[in-house]
Order: C-alpha cells, then sequence, then structure tokens
C-alpha cells in the first residue's frame, strides 16, 4: 500500500500491468454496481448496511487505484527489431 508517496518520483509500468490494474478497477466498479443493486432486495437493516458498506469499500478502492495510475507512468514496450 502506497501511502506517503514523495510528489517527485517517477514510477513506471509495464503495459500489461496497466491493463491489468484497469481491468481490476472495471471490475471493481461493475461489481459496486451489482451489489447496490441488490440492496433493494434486502430486508434486515444490518444486511443494508454491511451491503452498502460493500460497495463504498469497492468504488473507494477503484478511486484509490485509479489515483496511482494517474501518477505513474507507462512504460514504453521493448522494440521487436535489435537496433
Amino acid at each position: 500500500m502506497m501511502t506517503n508517496c514523495a510528489v517527485d518520483e517517477d514510477f513506471e509500468i509495464s503495459p500489461r500491468f496497466r491493463q491489468n490494474v484497469e481491468e481490476r478497477i472495471a471490475r471493481l466498479e461493475k461489481d459496486a454496481e451489482f451489489d447496490e443493486a441488490q440492496v433493494a432486495q434486502l430486508v434486515d437493516g444490518d444486511h443494508i448496511r454491511r451491503q452498502m458498506r460493500l460497495v463504498a469499500i469497492q468504488r473507494a478502492e477503484a478511486l484509490r487505484m485509479r489515483l496511482i495510475l494517474d501518477r505513474v507512468d507507462t512504460r514504453l514496450p521493448r522494440p521487436m527489431i535489435a537496433l
């Protein structure tokens, strides 16, 4: 977990890793939408509260990952032909 990241530090990630993170963000957001839709079927107040907490955590994690991706650069792929 990155907490106190210096602003002037540059991080590079591979295009494949970026794609994996972007796919994870999409899954989190999709799951949050689905889980929020399930609240209408719940009766117990505690269950509803836990479900909404799950949705909030999923959305917060997706946002955290988006913010991290905004701060990192994507490494260019290696050339296919040796120079």
